[in-house]
């Protein structure tokens, strides 16, 4: 039988954490709020437009409502937060569903609910805060927003006193488009943090038909493209974005998190570069450059970035958990152990921080502190094949043969070609 030592030789994986968000619990108690809206439409419009305009009323009528809500009713009112950027936030976080929609060619009628888990709500409200590379986006697309409201209110008063110009009821067209495509951006945006990455792709790429100067729209798309395993479609609409606006520092630091997927670390390291050139204060930049860093065996300048990222954000879980890897890397365990530690207290539910202490714990020695925190990472995530992977190892050698090969079994069940090629020489079926 081969050695547990030798098994984390080969089957050891660096799990290299960014731009990720915590691991949601599971649904609990929802709220429900549902509105209506009646748009009396004027010559100007068609019922699209009619239709985007209401929309975004009922939308800003129903955020409101939640906003009150999380305020009044949660630990959100602790956040510091005011209420309008809450329901901005908000907005990027809970879906509007349509319960009955009516156009008799003067009035559009609306009625509208959104659903919501507080506590996830509020979870995720926390990460965006702390985010303010994603909370911008957002907060930009209200602006946008906005003034496409100011701009069709201007037009239509305009169209009425000068029935029949085609420029102005072009521009009319195309300011209602605006706001069509933030619903758009919003989804794709909410589908996104939900996990629906193809959901999120196809909203993201609807936005940007409508408005194919979207900048954001084409951030989210990338997201969901480098998700979804497609990091060259991702890098595509990074650049474009980075032509649209050439000082946002977010395009840079998500295309260099896609170079970094391909296994370009130079390249990614030069767009983490700019990205903080342009914004000194972004946390995740430095995070995901100190993990490009220590994936080219340079720990210490990894440290170091990840340093100034806990710095800038003392709760960045994440930024933890790379540093810890970092100094896992250089052989300082209890470094290593006392920065997962820390990251399991901001956020409990968060799979790879006990997994990676459980592997620490594993590699020192103490198998049974690693097959606890190892049990809780596959609780929270049933899928997470590296924990059950280093769970057989301390199994195996705590002398629990049995227990050992049927974590490696649920790997290769799992899909792992690795543990599954490696059964196949030990002629064990799984």
């Amino acid at each position: 039988m081969i050695r547990g030592r030798l098994i984390i030789r080969l089957f050891f994986l660096l799990t290299a954490l960014s731009f990720l968000f915590a691991a949601q619990s599971a649904h609990a108690e929802e709220v429900t709020f549902v509105k209506e809206y009646s748009y009396q439409a004027s010559e100007a419009d068609s019922k699209l437009t009619a239709r985007a305009i209401a929309l975004e009323q009922v939308k800003r009528l129903l955020l409101e409502e939640l906003g009150t809500y999380l305020i009044s009713e949660t630990e959100v009112k602790n956040f510091q937060l005011t209420k309008d950027k809450i329901t901005t936030l908000s907005a990027g976080i809970v879906m509007t569903q349509i319960l009955e929609d009516k156009w008799n060619g003067e009035t559009y009628y609306l009625k509208a609910r959104i659903k919501a888990d507080p506590k996830e709500v509020t979870s995720t409200l926390d990460n965006l805060r702390h985010d303010m590379q994603k909370g911008k986006e957002l907060e930009e697309s209200k602006k946008r927003a906005d003034e496409a409201l100011a701009e069709v209110a201007r037009l239509r008063a305009e169209l009425e006193a000068v029935k029949g110009d085609k420029q102005k009821q072009a521009e009319y067209n195309a300011a209602a488009n605006v706001l069509s495509a933030k619903d758009w951006y919003e989804k794709a945006y909410a589908l996104y943090q939900s996990g629906d990455k193809q959901g999120s792709l196809d909203a993201g790429s609807k936005a940007i038909e409508l408005d194919p100067k979207y900048v954001y729209a084409y951030i989210i798309r990338g997201l969901a493209y480098s998700e979804l395993g497609d990091n060259i479609r991702a890098i595509v609409d990074y650049d474009r974005a980075i032509e649209l606006n050439p000082k946002y520092a977010n395009a840079y630091g998500n295309r260099g998190l896609a170079y970094s997927n391909l296994g370009d670390k130079i390249r990614a390291i030069a767009d983490y570069n700019k990205a903080i050139e342009l914004d000194p204060k972004y946390a995740n930049a430095y995070s995901n450059r100190g993990v490009a860093y220590a994936e080219l065996g340079d720990n210490k300048r990894a440290i170091a970035d990840l340093d100034r990222a806990i710095e800038l954000d003392p709760k960045y879980a994440n930024a933890y958990i790379n540093r810890g890897l970092a100094y896992s890397n250089l052989g300082d365990k209890i470094r290593a152990i006392a920065d997962f530690d820390r990251a399991t207290e901001l956020d409990p539910r968060y799979a790879p921080a006990y997994y990676n202490r459980g592997r620490a714990y594993s590699e020192l020695g103490d198998n049974k502190k690693a097959i606890a925190d190892l049990d809780r990472a596959i609780e929270l995530d049933p899928k997470y094949a590296n924990a059950y992977i280093i769970r057989g190892v301390a199994y195996y050698e705590l002398g629990d043969s049995e227990k050992a090969m049927s974590d490696w079994k649920a790997v290769a069940r799992l899909g792992d070609r690795k543990v599954q090629d490696w059964l196949r020489k030990q002629e064990i079926d799984w």
